[in-house]
């Protein structure tokens, strides 16, 4: 079983032919509503790729509460662990320009205050050998004491290092798996302007310190990993990104789906970054995460 703790939010997206600069206003092309927030997405994420998943968390109660989890309650989430607290859910303002690249603001909302007791809650219903996907969109509080209740009780912790925040190579030493982009990675290694050689030998260093496993996702050139001492890679599929918003959060999710239904580690990785790219290719975050069969297909 996976439990995902973590944030749930409205995401209002509007389109432009390019993103805007300091202080440049673009005009726009379109606008759409979508369900997403890291923590909603993976957790969709993993429920689509064809696993039990429960959802913990807080919404609001204001209007954006409902269409926020309607996604997650349709695919047969366990919302149970998801509550409802006074005040807005957390919104996310995201641009998208006309190559699919974007900018996000992130309102915190109803995530800010979920609190470690909600974690040991969350932890308390699973069992040794679950496995529990974090990001750092719920405060660092909450996060930790997820991660340090996970390790007592033998539960296998994913941690998603973002957004990036201060805390974050700190809470990274504290997961079982890490899973990071580029410039997360940088900051968890301590070094900046990595290029491949560099990143590899850092892994390598870092795998060496911690036993950890370590997986770095680079976009459209796949991802590096590193497990038990070895090395794996992966690619995804050749595409022209519609919108990337939802891509790393569709990696992660699949990855812990993958790993939870007994697939060894090179598959996963592999059926993880298929699913990323399928994740480019319509706009909005959990609208467009494919599901198990669409994967499957493209393998």
């Amino acid at each position: 079983m996976i439990t995902v703790f973590g944030s749930i939010n409205m995401d209002l997206i509007a389109t432009t032919e390019h993103l805007p600069k300091p202080g440049e206003t673009v005009a726009g092309n379109g606008f759409a509503t979508a369900a997403g927030g890291k923590g909603a997405n993976q957790a969709l994420a993993a429920r689509r790729a064809g696993r039990y998943v429960h959802m913990a968390g807080a919404v609001g109660k204001d209007g954006f509460s409902a269409d926020a989890l309607a996604l997650l309650d349709e695919a047969g989430t366990d919302l149970s662990l998801v509550k409802h607290v006074d005040g807005p859910t957390g919104t996310a303002l995201i641009l998208v320009g006309g190559d699919g690249e974007n900018m996000i603001a992130v309102v915190p909302g109803a995530n800010g205050v979920v609190t470690p007791g909600d974690a040991e809650i969350a932890i308390g219903r699973m069992n040794e050998g679950d496995i529990l996907m974090l990001q750092l969109e719920v405060p660092v509080a909450a996060v930790e004491r997820a991660l340090s209740a996970a390790r007592a009780k033998g539960i296998t912790s994913i941690l998603n290092l973002a957004p990036l925040i201060p805390d974050a190579p700190r809470l990274g030493r504290l997961a079982d798996i890490v899973i990071a982009n580029e410039t997360e990675f940088e900051r968890l290694a301590g070094q900046s302007d990595m290029g491949a050689e560099a990143r590899e030998a850092a892994l390598v260093r870092l795998h060496q310190e911690t036993g950890q496993t370590l997986i770095v996702t680079l976009g459209g050139d796949g991802v590096i990993a590193i497990r038990e001492g070895a090395i794996s890679r992966a690619h995804g599929l050749a595409i022209d990104p519609v919108d990337t918003v939802g891509a790393g959060d569709t990696f992660c999710g699949y990855f812990a789906a993958s790993l939870d239904e007994g697939l060894d580690f090179p598959t996963s990785l592999r059926r993880a970054a298929v699913a990323g790219s399928l994740a480019c290719l319509k706009p909005g975050a959990q609208p467009s995460i494919p599901l198990s069969e669409e994967v499957a297909d493209r393998i």
